[in-house]
């Protein structure tokens, strides 16, 4: 089992207990477990108990259930708890808004097992009647209930990875001297992924037995000689395509690319008296081969650079490719430093030596510790007294010079209203204040617009952290013209965060090319909980290449002298 699929496993243990209004230490054990499941950069699966427990967060017991689970894809007593309520119960937690305790109240009290028993409550007002909840919780549910029809059969991106390397990793197995790789939407490095798209090469007839015997194959939608789908546990659909050696970079290039990327590369090759599919380039009339076993000979004979997969989506990557101009991409090992940490003074699951020190283990030059201000009081933000008391612990492990330089920031909120949630003076004592929406997602667009806006003008506001607040496949974007922040940002300096959480990736990718374009600095930043999610950063670099943003762009690219001179604070003349 991958890490994902352990962290699904204990998360849905932690809210059938909540549902059973269990003990809440237990509860918070398990939720801990995923979490470090989810984020740890080492295969679980493959350590035993012993090495599990060095873990820390992980005890005897929950080494044992992932030990459990990593051999047999399940647990016992996570099928214990399945098995007292309707299977169906755990769809409704996947709703936005929807968690474990009201799961249980609309279970107890209106007999509610499926999504179509809650949109017929919903519509029908029994919601609204029951104690807590409401005509407000009964419109954010059928609100929720309407965004899950839009993303039915979508996938998280980091998710659908990490189906489709488990799935790639018991292929190369059984065929060691196949070339199994994925393509589509996922190998694009789109945000969501629908089906988990498989190429084989040089594969026996047998691979395609192998893969619909996959322990994770929940059913077989069809099946041939060289071709079959399957339905995996969690939604997805994958599938498996045997190819030629000969086609193979045809294959690559044909199941990677956008639909209009590859139209207009069809349309290329036609004006060139060539036939392009998935076998192969061919010269009409005569049916000779002109290239097909690696995509760099495609691209090549059709008069192009060879085209990176995140830019085959038909925005201006073909001209580029004709004209020798594509960027040098942004990649993960450009990036020496993290500017958006949490630590254990606000939310975070780690303190401050713990997140330095894994900061350097992930091979980072320098982070910034910017825990929340005072109005996100859930995660117990910090006053202007504490965060000048943390900024000063901060910098008294910097001193030490421990391997990775530390600033002390801040994650300050923007109110309502656009004003910055702590006293400009403390703002300006601190070395980094990264500034972020946390309420009031419902204002009208000219409200949100006019509120990011005065931050912006704050003379110490240094970057818009997760600009538009989006939960993907949970929640949109506020409304937000995202155009007129951008030129703002602009005009005074302020650099823009792509956010690495796996449910922000914000700003998406197409607003951080408009970012680019229009001089505005971005910044890749794992907004990290806890020591295990640096791994993060390669989703938002991924994001940052569908971008076209090359290393310039992004300013924590730049070593640490050369970062702390860039930000808007320490510039000299910064509006």
């Amino acid at each position: 089992m991958d890490n994902i699929a352990i962290a699904r496993v204990l998360r849905e243990i932690a809210d059938l207990l909540e549902i059973k209004n269990e003990n809440p230490f237990k509860i918070r054990a398990y939720r801990n477990g995923a979490d470090i499941a989810s984020n740890h950069p080492h295969d679980l699966a493959a350590l035993d108990e012993t090495g599990l427990r060095e873990i820390p967060g992980i005890g005897k017991d929950l080494a044992a259930r992932i030990r459990e689970i990593a051999e047999t894809g399940d647990a016992g007593f996570h099928r214990e708890l399945v098995a007292e309520f309707p299977p169906t119960i755990l769809d409704l937690l996947n709703l936005q808004g929807v968690g474990p305790k009201t799961v249980a109240t609309l279970y107890r009290e209106l007999d509610i097992r499926t999504l179509d028993d809650l949109e017929r409550a919903a519509q029908d007002g029994r919601i609204r009647a029951l104690r807590g909840m409401g005509t407000k919780k009964e419109a954010l549910i059928l609100k929720a209930l309407d965004e899950r029809k839009r993303f039915a059969g979508r996938h998280l991106l980091p998710d659908a990875h990490d189906a489709a390397a488990a799935l790639v990793s018991h292929l190369r197995e059984r065929a060691p001297e196949a070339v199994v790789e994925p393509v589509g939407s996922l190998r694009r490095g789109c945000d969501t992924c629908g089906d988990l798209d498989l190429l084989a090469c040089g594969a026996p007839p047998s691979l395609i037995d192998d893969f619909v015997e996959y322990r994770l194959v929940e059913r077989v939608l069809g099946q041939g000689d060289t071709r079959s789908s399957v339905r995996l546990a969690g939604g997805f659909q994958a599938d498996l395509r045997l190819v030629a050696a000969d086609s193979r970079g045809a294959a690559m290039q044909y199941f990677t690319g956008s639909k209009a990327h590859n139209i207009a590369l069809r349309d290329r090759a036609i004006g060139r008296g060539l036939k392009l599919n998935e076998y192969g380039l061919f010269r009409i009339g005569k049916e000779t081969r002109v290239a097909g076993e690696r995509e760099e000979d495609i691209y090549g004979a059709l008069g192009l650079d060879w085209i990176p997969p995140e830019l085959r989506e038909l925005g201006g990557e073909i001209e580029a490719a004709e004209a020798h101009a594509l960027p040098r991409l942004v990649d993960v090992a450009d990036l020496r430093g993290d500017l958006h940490t949490h630590t254990t003074e606000t939310d975070g699951k780690d303190d401050i030596r713990t997140m330095a020190e894994a900061a350097k283990a992930a091979g980072l030059e320098y982070i910034a510790v910017t825990d929340h201000s005072r109005s996100l009081a859930m995660a117990n933000g910090l006053d202007e007294r504490r965060a000048l008391d943390h900024a000063a612990r901060v910098r008294a492990i910097d001193a030490e010079r421990i391997g990775v330089r530390l600033l002390a920031g801040i994650e300050c909120d923007i109110l309502p209203d656009g004003s910055l949630d702590l006293a400009d003076d403390c703002l300006a004592a601190l070395d980094l204040v990264v500034v972020s929406v946390h309420s009031a997602f419902n204002q009208d667009r000219q409200q949100m617009t006019d509120r990011i806006l005065r931050a912006i003008e704050h003379p110490h506001v240094d970057i818009v952290g997760h600009l538009t607040g989006r939960k993907i496949l949970r929640r949109p974007a506020y409304a937000l013209d995202v155009e007129a922040v951008v030129d703002a940002a602009a005009r005074h300096g302020v650099a823009l965060e792509i956010n690495c959480q796996v449910d922000r990736l914000d700003v998406n990718d197409v607003h951080a090319r408009l970012a680019r374009d229009r001089g505005v600095p971005l910044v890749i930043s794992t907004d990290a909980h806890s020591r295990t999610a640096f791994g993060r950063l390669r989703w938002g670099v991924l994001i940052a290449r569908r971008a076209w943003l090359e290393p310039a762009n992004v300013l924590n690219t730049r070593p640490f002298d050369a970062f702390r001179a860039s930000i808007r604070r320490n510039r000299r003349g910064a509006a």
